[in-house]
């Protein structure tokens, strides 16, 4: 005689018992964006997902009044803030974090300042972790906030190991000027040189393109792709604290080290 089937195992022969198609159907629509497809019109969705469009204007609105997706101005629907928390939260579990804690803690003590780890997420950087230094005024950024990549050492670091297909692409709906600080860049042929720089010399400098009196710099972190970065590590300081060769020397020199320790770890995982 055939025993009898645990709720769990009945489960995974027939999936759809327990299914609930309209959260279903915004999962799909969730997973149409990654790091080449940063926004999409609703027709787009409809198509993509094979939703019917009366059908996908409802879901997406719904997504987009908890603010799991939002509306640009010209009518495109990117991923929200909600989707990137929840995905920080996933993340701050992650070995990545894990890994990168006591090398961090390790650096922030050591150098007295304010010691960030990112990931890009679109066109911003996502923060994972930061400890701060109370001296350093900042805004209100924490784990789980954003800022714009364009702007940020993290995220410029990050954007400078993208193709030219994939930086257009994370930056298309990334307004210039928008948010930012009196030496950043104001369009996007002027952010490529600078990113061209970056790529070169291995690092990259923030210099009051986040907000006047703050800069930073920020170092890759590699796993097992030696090609692309799979975070971003950076120390910030006060303009008044730090001027842009003490960035380039003994502060560069640690945060190299924090970032092989890093990489080291995660490639042994």
């Amino acid at each position: 005689m055939k025993a009898e089937e645990t709720p769990s195992e009945s489960a995974e022969k027939s999936p759809s018992r327990y299914r609930i198609e309209a959260l279903a159907k915004g999962l799909d629509v969730l997973r149409l964006f990654d790091e080449s497809v940063t926004s999409l019109k609703l027709r787009d969705i409809s198509e993509r997902t094979g939703i019917p469009m009366p059908t996908a204007f409802r879901v997406v609105a719904t997504l987009e009044e908890g603010g799991y997706l939002e509306r640009l101005a010209d009518g495109a629907i990117r991923p929200g803030v909600a989707v990137l928390l929840l995905g920080s939260a996933a993340l701050r579990g992650s070995s990545l974090v894990q890994l990168s804690e006591q090398p961090l803690r390790h650096l922030a003590e050591e150098s007295g300042e304010t010691v960030n780890l990112g990931v890009l997420v679109g066109d911003q950087v996502l923060y994972l972790a930061r400890l701060r230094n109370s001296d350093l005024v900042t805004a209100n950024i924490q784990v789980g906030s954003t800022l714009p990549a364009a702007y940020t050492s993290m995220g410029k670091l990050l954007l400078a190991y993208l193709s030219d297909a994939e930086l257009a692409a994370a930056l298309a709906a990334h307004e210039f000027g928008t948010d930012a600080g009196p030496n950043a860049a104001t369009s996007l042929d002027e952010l490529r040189e600078r990113l061209a720089v970056i790529r070169e010399q291995g690092y990259s400098l923030q210099d009051q393109e986040v907000a006047a009196g703050l800069r930073s710099v920020s170092v890759p972190v590699f796993g097992r792709d030696a090609a692309k970065p799979a975070a971003a590590i950076n120390i910030a300081v006060s303009t008044q604290r730090h001027d842009l060769a003490s960035l380039r020397g003994p502060i560069l020199d640690r945060l190299r080290a924090t970032a092989d320790d890093i990489s080291r770890l995660l490639r042994a995982t």
